[in-house]
């Protein structure tokens, strides 16, 4: 993996969540396709660049292709990225448990002393 090339790729953000759909298991094309609102083309060509990069291995059973992160080959940069999305979890978890706080009624609303 040549350093520049991965952090230019994972620089995308679609790319970025390829590699996060990829992390923990392997996906056929058309699976990660399904997940994007861009055409299959599109995604194809980012896998592509994230093949090209040494960041997801490919293995090609019949026509079906299927992609994997390649975290051994990612180096430090597999160490960044799953802190990142780790931050990212957190935050969203912050943020929901604040949102169900302000849904519930305060437990003194309508009691007086």
């Amino acid at each position: 993996m040549r350093c520049m090339d991965a952090v230019r790729a994972v620089a995308e953000p679609r790319r970025r969540e390829i590699l996060r759909l990829v992390w923990d298991g392997e996906l056929s094309a058309g699976e990660i396709a399904e997940r994007f609102d861009v055409t299959f083309g599109a995604v194809s060509q980012h896998l592509k660049v994230l093949r090209d990069s040494g960041l997801v291995t490919l293995r090609q059973e019949g026509k079906k292709r299927f992609y994997r992160a390649d975290r051994e080959g990612m180096g430090p940069l597999a160490d960044y990225l799953q802190s990142m999305w780790a931050t990212k979890l957190d935050t969203l978890a912050e943020l929901a448990e604040a949102a169900e706080r302000a849904e519930q009624p305060e437990e003194s609303e309508g009691t007086s002393p």
